[in-house]
């Protein structure tokens, strides 16, 4: 595998096409999963530099597992599995958005989606509750 080009220094706007993610002091970036056809936002997880590069070149969401310190692909063990269609980073190249079509749910639930909280002054609710019906 290769390494990606340092990010730009300074403090001037990254306009470049050229991908040069920005990881963290850890090595990581945080990565959203997106429906791609309905636009909702499954899940946050993130990468590093060997995820984000596997997850090019296959086309199938790679992850950094920070609990256990591992690459993780998405649906090896749950089945629910995230085909990559598009990548698209930030203006700061500090996050990635994956453009997945979603096999199952996201969420290790079973949930469709790990954003199912809706947050108001009065607490959590879920956002099934808080259906007009």
């Amino acid at each position: 595998m290769t390494d990606f080009p340092p990010p730009l220094s300074g403090s001037a706007q990254d306009e470049t096409r050229e991908l040069r993610p920005k990881f963290d002091a850890a090595g990581l970036i945080a990565a959203i999963a997106q429906d791609a056809e309905t636009g909702d936002v499954l899940m946050l997880a993130w990468m590093n530099a060997e995820a984000l590069l596997l997850t090019l070149e296959t086309r199938r969401a790679t992850y950094w597992s920070r609990s256990r310190g591992e690459i993780w692909v998405k649906g090896d063990t749950s089945g629910h599995t995230q085909e990559v269609v598009e990548v698209r980073v930030d203006c700061d190249q500090d996050a990635v958005l994956l453009r997945v079509r979603q096999t199952g749910g996201a969420c290790h639930t079973g949930r469709e989606s790990c954003f199912y909280r809706i947050a108001d002054t009065g607490g959590l609710m879920l956002a099934e509750d808080n259906k007009a019906g």
